[in-house]
């Protein structure tokens, strides 16, 4: 406990810098945005766009349009070939590889010097203060913290740079004295055979002093459920009595709560949602009793938010973080200092609170079902996945959505594709239950399936053991970083995993 009270005093200053610009958002933002401009001036994407004379957000924002990957994905493949001073002036030596686009499997993220140590880094020690700040009793460095990350190191793509997911990135660049507070080694972390991989990380672990863990709550439970099943455990803190937080993102960890809770049975256990992504680290929760996040303003990052309505219009309108509405989906916008300028991340957002300004993540911006104007947002799939649990005493493993259109036999409905970790005993209860939370959850929804006029009820297909997992396999997509899409607006997802 010594250690995390002086841990805390050494970080007060950084303290009262997050309490700042919770108060002044658009100043710190304002900032953010000129010295970005500044440090980019001289580079190729500068001089095109004369960032030597823009002097307002205005002049920012008629100047240079809004970016998708494919739009800037010409230069970024060159500064892969070695050339230097296109997007950013820093040389940038590692890409985040990330899930694909509609026309390339994969996508590549810069990620310089500047977004690994100003925005990765800092938000993870971030991380660390704000929960401290949190928990007076914390002995969170009397123990290691298990971090499962993705399952591809990095290698090198040609003779200038590496490549690799995100969190293998972040653990070959890390300071070698965090290596002292975590487990298993960078060896067993980084390795590429994921089911080898786990198997190596619970014989390592499971005799260790773990205190924390960090990842994504998908993939973590299957470890957790390979730990417990090797040692022959019921409860994870039979292992780790000293556990105390899990801090997780990549996905909702909505669905995935009860069944933590069940097998951390510990009434002091916190989970501490992060909002860290190829492109940079976004927000964290930093109140235990609200699972919104707060939005970190001072990371090199510049947000830009484009009400979900307009995500597709060719020059959709922007709001600046003291112009958003609250309750209102947003896509999100960011020019930052790993060289994406006003680049659609793909995320969508809804703020709970101004100042300080605090979001929760809805789903993608083509993550959604609206084949009947319904707008069925992941946000919602999740909660309603949960009631419909708690309602029927089931827990749901994994789960995607897609329409099935009308005919003209047949009204349109959605077809949800469910694997039970625990099946309901009725699953047209499961069903009902799910279809009524959906409609409290979503007017849009509940003004389709009103009197089954556009909507007929959800029809639920019950997925076989293992069918995400092998999947995911299939596609060559396992391990921390890869999600199955909870909700698409075709059939293609669900299709392909149907003829498994």
């Amino acid at each position: 406990m010594i250690l995390e009270k002086a841990a805390l005093y050494f970080f007060q200053s950084r303290l009262q810098s997050i309490e700042y610009f919770g108060k002044n958002p658009g100043e710190v933002q304002k900032s953010q945005l000129q010295n970005l401009i500044m440090a980019a001036r001289s580079t190729e994407w500068g001089v095109k766009y004369d960032y030597a004379s823009i002097r307002t957000y205005s002049d920012f924002a008629s100047r240079v349009p809004v970016q998708s990957y494919e739009d800037i994905k010409s230069f970024i493949q060159r500064m892969i070939e070695g050339e230097s001073n296109i997007l950013w002036a820093e040389k940038i030596g590692w890409f985040a590889k990330s899930s694909g686009t509609t026309n390339d499997k994969s996508k590549y993220i810069p990620v310089s010097p500047a977004s690994l140590d100003q925005c990765h880094y800092r938000g993870g020690l971030d991380t660390v203060v704000v929960y401290l700040n949190n928990r007076s009793n914390s002995k969170l460095f009397e123990g290691k913290g298990l971090i499962l990350g993705g399952s591809h190191k990095p290698v090198f793509y040609n003779q200038y740079v590496k490549t690799g997911d995100l969190s293998a990135i972040l653990i070959e660049n890390i300071n070698p004295v965090a290596n002292l507070v975590r487990t298993p080694s960078k060896k067993i972390i980084l390795m590429d055979e994921w089911e080898s991989k786990l198997e190596a990380i619970c014989t390592k672990t499971h005799k260790e002093n773990v205190t924390n863990l960090s990842g994504v709550p998908s993939w973590f439970l299957v470890l957790i459920k390979k730990i417990l099943e090797k040692t022959e455990k019921k409860y994870l803190t039979d292992i780790w009595p000293n556990l105390e937080v899990f801090f997780h993102g990549g996905v909702s960890f909505v669905p995935y709560k009860q069944q933590y809770k069940e097998l951390i049975p510990s009434p002091n256990m916190i989970y501490m949602e992060t909002y860290n992504a190829s492109e940079g680290f976004f927000a964290l929760q930093n109140d235990f009793s609200d699972q919104a996040m707060l939005l970190m303003l001072d990371y090199g990052v510049f947000y830009e938010f484009i009400p979900i309505e307009d995500v597709e219009s060719n020059n959709p309108k922007t709001f600046l973080i003291e112009d958003v509405e609250l309750n209102r989906n947003y896509a999100v916008v960011i020019s930052s200092n790993n060289g994406l300028w006003r680049y659609k991340l793909g995320d969508t957002v809804k703020f709970t609170s101004k100042y300080p300004h605090k979001i929760v993540v809805t789903g993608r911006t083509r993550n959604y079902i609206n084949a009947f104007g319904e707008e069925l947002m992941v946000d919602n799939a999740d909660s309603a996945i949960q009631k419909a649990c708690e309602t029927t005493g089931a827990k749901v493993s994994e789960y995607t959505a897609a329409p099935v259109y009308m005919s003209s036999e047949m009204k349109g409905r959605h077809q949800w594709l469910i694997e039970f970790d625990r099946a309901p005993e009725s699953v047209e209860l499961f069903t009902s239950a799910l279809d009524a939370a959906l409609q409290e959850l979503n007017s849009d929804y509940e003004a389709k399936r009103y009197k089954n006029i556009t909507l007929e009820m959800p029809e639920i297909t019950i997925a076989r053991k293992g069918l995400f997992h092998d999947w995911l396999k299939k596609k060559n997509k396992m391990g921390g970083q890869h999600k199955v899409p909870r909700l698409n607006n075709t059939r293609d997802v669900i299709e392909d995993i149907l003829r498994l």
